[in-house]
């Protein structure tokens, strides 16, 4: 149910509130999630020293944020499949089999981006 006055600056802090809460339900509960955090948090300062044009440090940055936005929509998938039921439906290993091939195309996407800008510097 929407609460009501929900509107304005109110609403802003009322949804940050929410992504928050997502943010720390994933952290505690999506075990992929922590492990690609822990690798943007290695990889951003990378991203950010590494001498290369800014749209290459933008694109370098840019797919680490894909691959954990991607992450968490397979993650918010699984959630409403499992809340569906747990009875093995074909239609539910589909769902869950696309969301995962969305996460691996996300992060195929960041490795070739990084390896095709920083393989220049180091050979």
């Amino acid at each position: 149910m929407k609460p009501e006055n929900n509107h304005g600056i109110k609403r802003i802090f009322r949804a940050t509130g929410f992504s928050m809460q997502g943010l720390k339900l994933a952290w505690q509960s999506e075990a992929a999630f922590r492990q690609e955090l822990i690798l943007v948090a290695f990889m951003l300062p990378i991203a950010l020293l590494v001498e290369v044009p800014l749209v290459e440090r933008i694109l370098l940055i840019m797919t680490l944020m894909i691959v954990l936005i991607v992450e968490l929509l397979n993650s918010a998938i699984e959630a409403v499949v499992d809340r569906i039921g747990h009875e093995i439906h074909p239609l539910s290993g589909q769902a869950k089999d696309i969301a995962s091939a969305a996460v691996f195309i996300a992060l195929a996407l960041c490795g070739v981006t990084w390896l095709l800008i920083l393989w220049p510097l180091v050979f």
